[in-house]
């Protein structure tokens, strides 16, 4: 490759809307363009790229916590695959907890210099968590805010006015201002701003920030694969005080939709991601706030992912039990 690729990271805290979003951009793209869309989850069974999966760009998953861990490996492996493709545009999703100064450091690295053009970092907030101290006081989402040009405010709708006074006086008090910032809802972000320039400033706060990893990168596997002879499968991670189990299941097995719908109604859990086959076809489930949205996708012959992620460490085998129970399958 001659050619640098425009690049955006798109960060934000849980449950911000950072896929939605992204699944908006790829609705809007020009039809000639090819995207890629490097995703990274906390969480090890990867469900973000399978939501992706109707959008119409090449996905690679790094799931298992912060990619740029274990020197970068994950990340610079998704992103060198990526490249051979020469796609017109990469976007980057950190995982929610992720480290967005370091992912800047290596794009903005010798290694990517002739290949990547990096633009202005982009960061969702959710104006209500600007007023939460658990927020407020996590380093993940002040440095996710701090390296971002572009601010979006999403989930407008669901605000106060309040709540949007508590924005305008938080980008008021911004040093340096950031560039850019708009207030929307389900997401939905114009793709000119992807063409904004990033600003060297931010450059040099990413040359300098440190990062460290308490993630466990042992196996670096991209994506977790159901083995033919088994009905479902677990993995566990935690880090930064967060506790994540996923699933996936076989596509065989239908879960009964309305009784999955109030399981994850009810679900105390910071977050639910999930894409799974139902008696009603194949939805896409998000839940944030305790607040489910669906969405029915077109997949085939693709297995069941199901992705909790919450502060405290949950009774895992209980909600396993349930969730065995909706889809027919007796515990293995």
């Amino acid at each position: 490759m001659t050619n640098q690729v425009p690049t955006n990271i798109i960060t934000g805290f849980l449950g911000v809307g950072k896929t939605t979003t992204i699944l908006n951009l790829l609705k809007d793209k020009p039809e000639n363009e090819n995207w890629a869309v490097l995703v990274n989850e906390f969480g090890e069974v990867g469900i973000d790229g399978a939501m992706m999966a109707d959008g119409g760009a090449m996905i690679k998953e790094v799931p298992g916590g912060c990619m740029c861990c274990t020197a970068g490996v994950p990340m610079s492996v998704g992103i060198n695959a990526l490249l051979r493709q020469k796609p017109d545009r990469l976007i980057i999703e950190p995982t929610g907890l992720g480290h967005p100064k370091q992912v800047i450091k290596t794009l903005t690295s010798d290694q990517y210099e002739k290949y990547i053009d990096l633009r202005a970092t982009i960061a969702l907030v959710d104006p209500r968590n600007l007023s939460d101290e658990r927020h407020l006081e996590n380093k993940n989402f002040n440095d996710q805010l701090a390296s971002a040009e572009v601010i979006i405010g999403n989930k407008v709708d669901q605000c106060t006015a309040e709540d949007i006074d508590v924005f305008n006086d938080w980008l008021t008090d911004q040093e340096p201002a950031k560039i850019f910032h708009k207030l929307v809802k389900n997401g939905e972000l114009p793709l000119e701003v992807l063409d904004i320039e990033r600003r060297e400033v931010a450059q040099e706060l990413a040359k300098h920030g440190h990062h460290h990893d308490d993630h466990d990168h042992s196996d670096l596997e991209p994506v977790f694969e159901l083995p033919p002879e088994k009905p479902y499968i677990r993995r566990e991670n935690q880090g930064q005080g967060y506790f994540s189990c996923g699933w996936i299941i076989g596509e065989e097995h239908k879960f009964d939709f309305d009784q999955l719908f109030s399981l994850f109604s009810d679900l105390n859990a910071e977050r639910v991601k999930a894409v799974v086959n139902t008696d009603k076809g194949c939805f896409a489930f998000n839940v944030a706030n305790r607040v489910v949205s669906v969405n029915q996708m077109s997949l085939e012959g693709y297995e069941s992912r199901i992705e909790v992620i919450d502060s405290q460490l949950m009774p895992w085998q209980d909600l396993e039990s349930i969730l065995l129970k909706l889809c027919g399958l007796n515990e293995v």
